[in-house]
């Protein structure tokens, strides 16, 4: 069974996300358990995400899932805008809400940490060489 769409394909949020995403080398993306993915060889980011709590689901539609080093997280979570996304915090993975006072140079350093964390070499090297 396919789970439903998760998003709203006109969300401003998710335009900006998806241009910063796609200027990473080789970044496709796809939808996955609901949500827009964007990855090379191996997933780099989600759009959306939810957490439970006390047996309840708490969506963050608005949201960038994303891989961190484990140094990062904790430094992350000390700031409340960043959560633990359900199923992927338990690997590494950290989330962190979108809004109207968004950083967003803060969420392309985000994506571009995830990026290295998770692309393969050659789409490393590409982007070192765009720099």
């Amino acid at each position: 069974m396919a789970h439903p769409l998760m998003f709203d394909a006109g969300d401003p949020m998710l335009t900006r996300v998806r241009e910063l995403a796609h200027g990473f080398p080789n970044c496709a993306e796809k939808v996955s358990h609901g949500r827009p993915a964007f990855f090379t060889k191996k997933v780099f980011a989600y759009y959306g995400s939810s957490v439970r709590i006390d047996g309840e689901w708490i969506q963050h539609h608005q949201s960038i899932v994303v891989a961190v080093e484990a140094d990062e997280r904790v430094a992350m979570l000390s700031d409340q805008r960043f959560f633990l996304p359900a199923y992927l915090g338990a690997w590494g993975w950290g989330a962190v809400d979108l809004g109207t006072d968004t950083d967003w140079g803060e969420v392309a350093e985000l994506l571009d940490a995830s990026f290295r964390l998770t692309a393969p070499a050659k789409s490393i090297a590409e982007l070192d060489r765009r720099s």
